[in-house]
């Protein structure tokens, strides 16, 4: 890893050894073992995407550098993703050049890490891949934690203009509940928040004055996507998870949940661990719920205040 001072590398050396079967679990994933064992590269560079307060600076993996969801990879002017050149700013301040391998990992079940694949996928970076598990999976085996920030030297990468296929808007999400466009919607939030029971997770502020769903969409909460150790399930189990609701990649697809956190998190899975053509709608439903002359399917029947 390219870090000009870094305190206590040498655990390296006591790493358990890999076979090179078990190095990654596909082109955009890699594994805890992977990544232990090939910390000192000379061009990785590691993102830790936390946003509970203190998480990074408490221990992350060495070398990791720090990323934050709520003013790095979004416009804190206009609600929008990070801009072309304040990205850009951002990856050469971290040390990313051209041909680099970028791992990105950190905690809540990973889902602000898969946010940040989403981002590095509009702009086109290339060698980005998901630490399978995240950070809990990290913490959970006992591997190194280190609160020494890195002082990583400039980079020199060029990205390119952002790629607005990947990205679903409120008009795109609109058309496909009118049956106005061709495409499968998957909303990735809990059953009850699908069904209009409760209009979001319990203790979050971002709130929507109607509960329910896109019509049309289908519910496959993101839990179904992996296992009891935040891994991702394997291709074939992936493919069958979503088959079973009729999404087998035959028309484009759009993934939503509340703020588009989540739903990244299963835009990764199905984008590309399955190959199929995904965007996310990172409005979700705090924009498509508050907003107004949509359409609403609400299972429940609540209105606002849940009554």
């Amino acid at each position: 890893m390219k870090i000009q001072h870094y305190i206590g590398a040498s655990f390296i050396s006591t790493c358990l050894a890999v076979s090179a079967a078990s190095a990654a679990d596909s082109e955009f994933l890699v594994s805890t073992e992977w990544l232990e064992n090939n910390l000192e590269s000379e061009d990785l560079v590691v993102f830790e995407v936390s946003v509970n307060p203190g998480v990074y600076e408490r221990g992350h993996i060495p070398g990791a550098v720090n990323v934050s969801w709520h003013t790095d990879l979004v416009d804190t002017v206009n609600r929008d993703i990070v801009s072309q050149e304040n990205f850009q700013s951002l990856l050469r301040d971290a040390g990313v050049s051209e041909g680099d391998t970028i791992v990105l990992y950190g905690d809540t079940n990973n889902w602000f890490s898969a946010w940040g694949a989403w981002v590095f996928d509009i702009y086109d970076v290339a060698n980005v891949k998901l630490l399978d598990g995240g950070r809990n999976k990290w913490e959970a085996e006992g591997r190194t934690l280190t609160p020494i920030a890195p002082t990583p030297g400039a980079g020199d990468i060029t990205i390119a203009s952002a790629n607005s296929e990947l990205r679903a808007f409120l008009s795109d999400v609109v058309a496909a509940a009118k049956d106005e466009a061709d495409v499968d919607v998957v909303d990735i939030r809990s059953a009850d928040e699908y069904a209009g029971k409760i209009f979001a997770p319990p203790g979050v502020q971002e709130l929507a004055v109607r509960a329910g769903h896109v019509p049309g969409a289908v519910n496959v909460p993101w839990g179904n996507a992996v296992a009891e150790d935040g891994t991702f399930k394997s291709v074939e189990e992936l493919r069958q998870v979503y088959a079973d609701v009729g999404i087998d990649g035959d028309k484009p697809i759009i993934t939503y949940c509340r703020i588009g956190e989540r739903s990244s998190h299963t835009w990764f899975a199905l984008s590309k661990l399955l190959g199929y053509d995904v965007s996310n709608y990172d409005g979700s439903w705090t924009e498509y719920g508050n907003a107004v002359g949509v359409p609403v399917a609400n299972l429940s029947g609540t209105v606002w205040g849940g009554q």
